[in-house]
């Protein structure tokens, strides 16, 4: 089955409203903050506990060390800066998920780390050696047709094409800023439709033109608005898909 994502571990109200738990009956795998953007030790292990519970997968979502804008403001820090930040991120999780006898399969980069790699190769390339220091048998995901993910091959890393049910494209591919009206989807039957057409390897861009998309992942973002039933429509149409 197509894996489903979800960015977790962020934000604590949609861990005490149970919007976290209520995900995980729909995802495969989880990315968990892992101290950069948002999340701190106790959130982190509670989502692993939650996943460990589900049997989900999951992953370090390590970003800039910018808790103050969410990671979603592009940073110029020096690479090796960079490197230990992410790394460390990284690391924390593992030890964590070690404690609950869970092993990470993957890491997945927040926000404006992950936009500035699928077109900056050093900076992709900073992130792959962060993840190889760490256990250079975890995958990558990354942004489906990127140069993000050619970097990863070429160091090693396996990888996973990544696309967004619940965001817009622009016509190279690439997701439509946040500052856009039209760059979240939120509605659980758009999202499924657009989550078909990516199993059928097209997105439609914002201006109604098919683009090519190869992913093995599908991400929801557990703070898009109606994510828990975006989620559960995207299951039920990838389970329909793969039945044909």
């Amino acid at each position: 089955m197509m894996d489903i994502n979800s960015d977790m571990g962020e934000i604590n109200r949609l861990l005490n409203d149970g919007t976290y738990e209520r995900l995980m009956n729909y995802v495969t795998s989880i990315n968990v903050a892992c101290g950069g953007h948002a999340g701190d030790e106790t959130m982190m292990a509670a989502m692993v506990a939650l996943a460990k519970e589900t049997g989900v997968n999951v992953g370090a979502h390590p970003s800039y060390p910018d808790k103050e804008n969410f990671g979603r403001i592009d940073m110029d820090m020096d690479q090796n800066e960079l490197l230990h930040s992410v790394r460390d991120q990284i690391q924390l999780l593992v030890d964590i998920g070690a404690e609950n006898c869970v092993e990470l399969t993957h890491v997945k980069p927040h926000g404006a780390l992950y936009n500035r790699a699928v077109n900056d190769e050093g900076v992709a390339q900073t992130i792959g050696k962060a993840i190889i220091q760490v256990d250079p048998s975890l995958k990558v995901m990354g942004l489906a047709g990127s140069k993000m993910l050619t970097v990863f091959e070429g160091l090693g890393l396996e990888h996973m094409g990544e696309a967004f049910a619940d965001r817009s494209y622009e016509l190279d591919g690439t997701l439509r800023d946040r500052k856009y009206d039209d760059a979240l989807i939120t509605d659980p039957d758009k999202a499924a439709f657009q989550a078909k057409n990516m199993m059928e390897g097209t997105v439609i861009s914002f201006e109604g033109k098919a683009i090519e998309m190869n992913a093995q992942t599908i991400c929801i973002h557990s703070d898009t608005p109606n994510a828990v039933a975006i989620a559960e429509a995207v299951r039920e149409e990838i389970k329909r898909g793969e039945k044909k």
